[in-house]
């Protein structure tokens, strides 16, 4: 289905770049703005299905593209959003998870984009309410995690840093070539081992994340 979408990068060349390859799959931007106050405003006019922004924008060059996500995601419940990001940046990771209100969120590295593919696949995930985070931003944090995730085995850590990736259990089994049965107990040890709350299974897939993410 094709998807009304925002994009908001202050880089010209690379606003294009996104605004052509979300045309070239029969996606609609209904605004290309610049800078974090331009994005608030378009998107509280006529909020789109996604919004794709940049961490670091205008006015301050800070950033502004997150906090602007962040507050935009607390005014308008439901709206997907997925962020763009020079480098990997743990806090701003965390703060855009942390927004999660039941629509799809998303944290991409710049460079994802060159993989139209894979940035199309983000994309639809994020539009359709899933969580995804870029493989680059988990292999990082894999390297800087503590405890509570020293709890979980091996297997059970492989499983979680799929599940940041926003696969779902059976793309899980086939990248680790297990079973079903097996994907579904590795799952159900690392919501036990995380102490996380009994609420709905995509819920506490997105606090596993959370607690990933901070390590």
């Amino acid at each position: 289905m094709p998807l009304r979408v925002v994009v908001a990068e202050d880089s010209p060349l690379l606003r294009e770049c996104l605004v052509g390859i979300l045309s070239r799959f029969g996606h609609e931007t209904i605004a290309a703005v610049a800078d974090a106050d331009a994005v608030v405003e378009v998107v509280h006019e006529d909020p789109p299905d996604l919004l794709i922004t940049d961490v670091r924008m205008p006015p301050k060059h800070a950033d502004d593209g997150l906090r602007a996500a962040v507050a935009l995601r607390e005014a308008l419940p439901g709206l997907s959003v997925l962020v763009l990001s020079q480098y990997v940046e743990q806090s701003y990771a965390v703060k855009l998870l942390d927004s999660d209100d039941g629509a799809g969120v998303g944290y991409l590295l710049k460079d994802r984009i060159g993989a139209v593919a894979d940035f199309m696949t983000a994309v639809d995930q994020v539009a359709a309410g899933e969580t995804v985070v870029d493989p680059d931003v988990v292999r990082q944090l894999i390297r800087r995690r503590q405890s509570p995730l020293t709890r979980l085995s091996p297997r059970e850590q492989e499983v979680l840093a799929l599940m940041a990736q926003g696969r779902s259990n059976a793309h899980i089994g086939a990248a680790l070539h297990i079973s079903d049965a097996a994907v579904n107990k590795h799952v159900g040890g690392i919501f036990n081992k995380l102490d996380l709350p009994v609420v709905t299974d995509g819920h506490r897939r997105v606090l596993a994340v959370l607690a990933y993410l901070r390590g």
